[in-house]
């Protein structure tokens, strides 16, 4: 069944989009220009993309950041490479 008439993009075509991480309408319209016309298959596209498996989503569900729940899983310190020296005199950045 058509999601967007717009572009053309199915039901099918939005659930592959999910799949492949797209967790929002705004990243689905990335992928794909869904809802991004008219705007009438938004509620569409969110009533699919229901409450599923989206790491960053069950990140802030359980009381994360936003902006933690955004950042790439990357330590901050990289193993076999030397940490910075310090400014000297406490000059920022």
């Amino acid at each position: 069944m058509y999601v967007c008439s717009c572009f053309g993009i199915t039901e099918k075509q939005v659930l592959a989009h999910a799949e492949s991480g797209a967790c929002t309408p705004r990243q689905i319209a990335g992928a794909c220009k869904a809802g991004t016309d008219c705007g009438s298959c938004v509620r569409r596209i969110q009533a699919l993309l229901g409450r599923g498996n989206c790491p960053r989503r069950e990140m802030i569900d359980k009381g994360e950041s936003a902006a933690a729940a955004l950042a790439p899983d990357t330590p901050t310190r990289i193993p076999g490479v030397p940490d910075p020296l310090p400014l000297r005199g406490g000059a920022a950045a």
